[in-house]
This record gives structure tokens, C-alpha cells and sequence, in this order.
């Protein structure tokens, strides 16, 4: 018979061999070690190679390498992680069903990686949408089209990337899409709204319509566009309310952009007393076109805009001059500026010339009183 301390120790043996679903305690350790030595690895490349390319990046002209450097730091760390978990599976003996899991999880977790690179680096080479620029007529996209297609594209790399993973794990992805294809059916025939919105959406982005940033005024809303999305626009509106829209309403009304203005329009009626002379009229009119003309706040260019200063017609109360010119500025504030300026300078010329601004206003003219002539008060009798 075999002694109590050598069956014992006989006992702690088979347990430091096959302890962990049939692998050795020393194994996993082992495997552990090497696993942390790769995670020891990675902080050393985050602290010399990344902080040497970032500083390299740093000195360049263009933001464009800062981020794509950015959007590598994240992908790049973890492969010293797959790698790490790659290397610990070879130093153990794993059964054959385990040692074909761990194979399926790092074939997943690269093709992970590969699909997060892409899908981090798309916003960083947005810049080369511009290069299809042509496809639809123009020299350069707008930032809203531009963040249209990266979305598009960050949404198919992610789909394509859940399906190479699902292919991994020996998923038929082909017979799950088929066996759904009758209830996207019905569930697009229940969904027309929001397939309407979606290529309302399309064609925002692709004629331009607006983009983020800009003042508009559509479907009863009046505001600045806050965000596009596939299916709905916000529009912040000037009371700070933000007002959601699904984008047909949008396509299907008539949209202003005032962000695309070239000039903003001042267009006033000028009422001048009646007792103002010929003369004073022609003095008023000559002084506020000379304020216009001779002010760069004004445009003027008789190709890009028209004005009009001119006595235009002889109201109730008023004769009216018609003021009609646009400034060189669409800024808000400074056009009331501007505004402001011409309304000190109307008054001071209407002043200048003796006259005065006329106000609604009714005269009687009383031919004879109906009781006669009134007595007069004997303010001398007693």
C-alpha cells in the first residue's frame, strides 16, 4: 500500500496537472504571465511609438494625421491584447473543443478590430468625399452631405462587420436575411412614413437644400438647423425652442435659406408733411440717395441689386417717398446697425430741409355753423 503522504502528494500533483477543465495550474499560469506581458508591452508602445507619431503629427500643417492618429490609438492598443490572448492559447494544452472556441473568439475579436479601424478612420478620410464630388456636379460637397455619407458609410462597415463576426461563430446570416425578407415586407408597407423620410433625407442632402448651421424658415418653423438626420431636422427656433420635423414636410414646402442671402433689403415708405415744399421734397430725396450711395454699408451695383429712392405717391395724410436698398452685410445685428444709421441720417436731412414727418391726421373745413353766428361775451357788463 501506497503511504498516506505519498497518495496525498500524489493527489496535489493531478490537481496542479489538470485543475482548470483539464489544463495544468503551472499552464494557466504560464499562459497568464505571457497574456500580462503583452498588456505590459502595450503601455510601453501608448508611451514611445503613439507619443513619438503624435508629436511627429503635431509639427505638420494639417489637422488631418492628428486624427487619424487618434482614431489608430484605440485599434492599435487593443491588438497587443489579441495578440496576448493568442500567444497565452499556445503555451497550454487545451482540450480540442476549448482549443476550437478560443480560435472562433480571436478570428471574432480580429475581424472586430479590423472593423472598428475602419469605422474610427471614416470621419478623419471624410475629406476624400470631396473627391466624388463630380458625381453630383459640384466642385465640393457640403458638410452636411459630407456627414450624411460618413454616417451611411459608418453604418454599412458596422452591418458588414456583425455579419463577418456572426460568419465566424458559424451563423448562416444568408437563411436568417431570407427568412426575414416577408416581414420586411410588411414591415415596409406599415413604414412608408419613415421610408418617405428617409429619402426626403436623400434629398436634402444631395440638392443642398440647407445644411447645419443655417437659417431657415419651412413648414411653419423659422430658426437655425441644428442637426440632419435620416429621417428627421431640427430647427432651434429663435425663442430657443427646438422643434423636430420630419424631412417630407421639409421637401414638401416651400424652404427659405436666409443664410444665403447675398445682400439684406431695407425697404421703407417715408411719410413728409404736406406743407413741405418742391423743393424741400427734391432737397429730402437728393440727401438719402447721397447717404446711400456714397456709404459702402450699401450695395449699390445696379447688376447685383436694385434701389429705388423716389417720391413715390401722395397718401391721406403724407406724401410718401419709397426707400428701396439692400446693405452689403446679411449679418443681423450689424444690418440694424446699419438701419439705425440711416434712420438718424433720414431725420437729420428731413430737418435740414425745413420740413417735418408727417402722421395720420383728419381735417374738418366747417363752411358755416347751423345755429348762426355765436353773441359775443359782454365781458364789460356787470
Amino acid at each position: 500500500m501506497m503511504e498516506p503522504s505519498a497518495a496525498l502528494w500524489a493527489e496535489v500533483v493531478t490537481v496542479w496537472q489538470t485543475a482548470v477543465f483539464g489544463v495544468g495550474i503551472g499552464q494557466v499560469l504560464l499562459a497568464l504571465l505571457v497574456f500580462l506581458g503583452f498588456l505590459l508591452l502595450r503601455q510601453v508602445f501608448t508611451r514611445i511609438v503613439l507619443a513619438a507619431m503624435s508629436g511627429i503629427t503635431r509639427r505638420t500643417k494639417t489637422g488631418f494625421d492628428d486624427d487619424l492618429i487618434e482614431a489608430l490609438e484605440q485599434p492599435l492598443r487593443f491588438v497587443f491584447v489579441i495578440v496576448g490572448i493568442y500567444a497565452a492559447t499556445r503555451v497550454v494544452s487545451l482540450p480540442e473543443q476549448a482549443d476550437l472556441v478560443l480560435t472562433r473568439l480571436i478570428r471574432s475579436l480580429i475581424a472586430f478590430t479590423i472593423f472598428w479601424t475602419l469605422y474610427r478612420c471614416v470621419t478623419p478620410l471624410s475629406f476624400l468625399i470631396d473627391k466624388a464630388s463630380g458625381i453630383f456636379g459640384r466642385t465640393t460637397l457640403g458638410a452636411s452631405l459630407k456627414e450624411f455619407v460618413a454616417k451611411l458609410a459608418r453604418f454599412v462597415i458596422a452591418c458588414v462587420g456583425v455579419v463577418a463576426i456572426l460568419e465566424e461563430w458559424q451563423f448562416n446570416v444568408g437563411a436568417v436575411l431570407g427568412g426575414l425578407g416577408l416581414v420586411g415586407m410588411a414591415v415596409a408597407l406599415g413604414a412608408q412614413g419613415m421610408i418617405a423620410n428617409l429619402f426626403a433625407g436623400v434629398t436634402i442632402f444631395l440638392d443642398g437644400i440647407f445644411e447645419k448651421g443655417d437659417w431657415i424658415r419651412g413648414a411653419g418653423v423659422e430658426g437655425t438647423v441644428e442637426d440632419i438626420g435620416f429621417r428627421t431636422t431640427k430647427i432651434r427656433r429663435f425663442d430657443k425652442a427646438l422643434t423636430t420635423i420630419p424631412n417630407d414636410k421639409l421637401t414638401g414646402d416651400a424652404v427659405v435659406n436666409f443664410s444665403r442671402m447675398t445682400n439684406r433689403r431695407i425697404y421703407w415708405k417715408i411719410g413728409i408733411e404736406y406743407s413741405a415744399s418742391e423743393g424741400q421734397l427734391r432737397q429730402i430725396v437728393n440727401g438719402i440717395k447721397a447717404h446711400v450711395h456714397d456709404n459702402t454699408d450699401f450695395e449699390v451695383d445696379p447688376t447685383k441689386v436694385t434701389t429705388l429712392i423716389h417720391v413715390d405717391s401722395f397718401n391721406d395724410s403724407s406724401i410718401d417717398i419709397m426707400l428701396y436698398c439692400f446693405t452689403t452685410t446679411t449679418n443681423w445685428g450689424e444690418w440694424m446697425r446699419i438701419k439705425e444709421d440711416l434712420a438718424f441720417a433720414i431725420k437729420a436731412v428731413v430737418e435740414g430741409a425745413g420740413s417735418g414727418f408727417a402722421f395720420p391726421s383728419t381735417s374738418i373745413y366747417v363752411e358755416s355753423l347751423p345755429f348762426g353766428t355765436p353773441e359775443t361775451f359782454p365781458a364789460g357788463d356787470a
